[in-house]
């Protein structure tokens, strides 16, 4: 099975460098972004998409679903849950640590990134058992992060550059 994933348009707490609140739509940026990825995948099929619960994922979904496909959420597809942090500059954190699998460091309230990959690979070994040729799912840069952990492996722990831009879109085999 083919399994695309796509980061969600811009926000605008993407801009500015800042933790994320779970309610933030698309900017204008990250409406057009999601409208050129539109044109870019066309050409691919996709038996179903599903997105974070999110309102930014939902929304690119939505714009970059020219062929009406059905789109189905799931919870574990949210991002990692930064609480107390959001609406905080990412420089509150040592982005570094904050990224590494290995870290035993707790910011605020949120959620650790080792029980948040176990939330995401538990949603891809489910999708092993479906019968799909091709899956898109949309969701979030941390949530591709863990992608890149369940596929590539856990390496060196360190996962602050290995998530993906904004409506940049990979393709793994599952």
């Amino acid at each position: 099975m083919k399994v695309y994933i796509v980061r969600h348009g811009e926000v605008a707490t993407n801009a500015l460098k800042i933790f994320n609140t779970e309610t933030e739509d698309l900017n204008e940026k990250g409406i057009e972004q999601a409208k050129e990825l539109r044109e870019k995948i066309q050409d691919i099929s996709f038996d179903i998409i599903i997105s974070s619960p999110l309102i930014r994922a939902r929304h690119t979904a939505e714009i970059i679903n020219s062929k009406n496909i059905p789109i189905q959420t799931d919870e574990r597809l949210r991002e990692r849950n930064p609480e107390s942090l959001a609406g905080q500059p990412y420089t509150v954190t040592d982005r570094e640590d904050y990224w590494n699998y290995d870290s035993t460091v707790t910011y605020g309230t949120n959620e650790r990134v080792q029980p948040f990959f176990k939330r995401v690979h538990d949603f891809l070994d489910e999708l092993k058992t479906k019968e799909y040729h091709s899956v898109l799912i949309v969701a979030h840069s941390g949530v591709s992060k863990a992608f890149s952990a369940y596929f590539e492996g856990i390496g060196d722990g360190m996962f602050l550059d290995r998530g993906l831009k904004n409506c940049e879109i990979k393709e793994y085999e599952l």
